[in-house]
């Protein structure tokens, strides 16, 4: 499904971008920016499945996860890119308006359209089985929106010849794209910089565990995710006394799945009694 989605929505991209620069569309041109989001979605989805699912080796403990990450990053910065160019150029057509080829931008926009509706039929039969297949059909339905913001546009420009509506629709879609696009940026790179998983709340965390009974306190503590859909965490705690250490690990392993859902652990039980200055959480 995925495979072909990408196929469908590459080629269109292509030919809007060629469209946009033939037909003078800076409206086109910002479609096919937000298009870009989707082939990005796609391929990202794709990545997540053929690549997150090698197996770790000697050169990559973790395995390979983080490559939908690093193209989530890249992606963003890209759009951001692209926005920049948009806005720029809009502000240009304000002052000196060009003629736009209202007709060749109306019949790409609802090819653009025709080509979502049938990326999104061919994903709806996996979205609810898959979070990656969701989040790509959501990204193909919004692109549906600034096809039909473009086709709006291209119809009102032949029927008035305000060729000013262009660059104001080339606008609004990219305002449409730019908070999307600050959002993929922020959470790829809290996950590049190792940060608390989104949802996830460090001391809530701690303190279930320093409640754990015989747990004296916890300390040195991290709390990441590899792809931003899963959770690791590490962390030395310190016991009551002659406690039995392997039944508090297991008591916490448990906590943490069943409670948060953290799945990944690695507790280094101390018994010895110290107390340590870094992140200390006392029961």
């Amino acid at each position: 499904m995925l495979v072909w989605a990408l196929a469908l929505t590459s080629v269109f991209l292509v030919a809007e971008v060629v469209a946009g620069f033939y037909f003078n569309s800076l409206a086109l041109l910002s479609d096919a920016a937000h298009m870009m989001t989707d082939v990005a979605a796609l391929a990202i989805a794709l990545m997540a499945i053929r690549f997150g699912s090698r197996a770790a080796d000697s050169r990559r403990t973790f395995g390979y996860r983080r490559f939908e990450v690093l193209a989530a990053a890249f992606n963003a910065i890209l759009l951001f890119a692209v926005a920049i160019y948009v806005f720029v150029e809009a502000i240009d057509r304000f002052r000196n308006p060009e003629p736009i080829g209202s007709v060749g931008m109306l019949i790409v926009a609802v090819l653009g359209l025709l080509v979502n509706l049938a990326s999104m039929r061919i994903l709806s039969a996996g979205r609810d089985e898959s979070f990656n297949v969701k989040g790509a059909y959501l990204e193909v339905w919004a692109d549906m929106l600034g096809s039909v913001g473009v086709i709006t546009g291209a119809i009102a420009i032949y029927l008035t010849g305000w060729a000013w509506l262009d660059p104001i629709v080339a606008v609004l879609i990219a305002i449409w794209v730019l908070p999307r696009t600050w959002i993929l940026l922020r959470d790829t790179t809290n996950v590049l910089l190792e940060g608390v998983p989104k949802g996830m709340d460090l001391e809530e965390v701690c303190k279930a565990v320093s409640g754990v009974p015989d747990v004296a306190g916890v300390h040195d503590i991290h709390l990441w995710s590899m792809s931003g859909a899963d959770a690791s965490f590490t962390a030395h705690v310190t016991i009551l006394g002659e406690a039995d250490a392997s039944k508090v690990r297991l008591q916490i392993e448990q906590l943490l799945k069943e409670r948060f859902d953290i799945r990944h652990t690695t507790i280094q039980i101390d018994q010895n009694g110290e107390t340590h200055d870094d992140h200390i959480y006392h029961s």
